[in-house]
């Protein structure tokens, strides 16, 4: 678990990384600062965006490719200017984001042959989940449960949004839960000054 410090630490770094970055240039290397050794872990991590509570952005990593504050430092900026299920984020927006990140635990492997044993090992509204099948990936965080609450449903879309359509449980098929820590900058208090 982080402390309060390093939470307030990883949303203004999220905060300055939307701030002084555009949607024309990727962000500058991860600035220099007194980071925690739980800040400087691999780590991976998600950033949330939202915008008078409707999704405006989500980027991060299932499996941890830096560490965990270069994982928000970037995933912030792609959130806000690169998931290609939005227009960038405009100047005018940014006072009114809230930000929200989820540090994730290591991926765990869950046994399963068939769909029905999947939902069946799934702890709503504490697991996320990842689908992996013949190069289709998609997650979800556990936050989603609050969207998909009944088991079924939840894969099922987690499914649609990988590409997995059919009824079918595909031959090779792999899934992989994982917990989060998450908080947030609070409604309107994202990007204030």
């Amino acid at each position: 678990m982080l402390d309060e410090s390093e939470r307030s630490k990883l949303l203004a770094l999220a905060r300055g990384s939307i701030a002084g970055g555009s949607h024309r240039q990727v962000p500058e290397p991860l600035p220099p600062g007194e980071w925690s050794s739980r800040l400087l872990a691999s780590t991976a991590a998600f950033v949330t965006l939202t915008l008078r509570g409707e999704l405006r952005g989500c980027r991060g990593t299932t499996e941890p490719q830096h560490s965990l504050a270069e994982e928000v430092w970037r995933s912030a900026w792609l959130s806000a200017f690169a998931d290609p299920r939005f227009p960038p984020v405009a100047a005018g927006e940014l006072a009114s984001l809230r930000i929200a990140i989820s540090v994730l635990t290591a991926l765990e492997p869950i046994a399963c042959a068939n769909e029905a044993e999947l939902i069946e090992s799934l702890v709503p509204g504490v697991d996320g989940l990842v689908l992996r099948c013949d190069g289709a990936r998609a997650t979800f965080l556990p936050e989603v449960w609050k969207s998909h609450e009944e088991p079924r449903e939840f894969v099922r879309q987690l499914r649609r949004k990988a590409g997995l359509y059919g009824s079918q449980w595909p031959a090779g098929m792999a899934a992989f839960r994982y917990r989060t820590e998450t908080f947030d900058s609070g409604e309107g208090a994202a990007l204030a000054a």
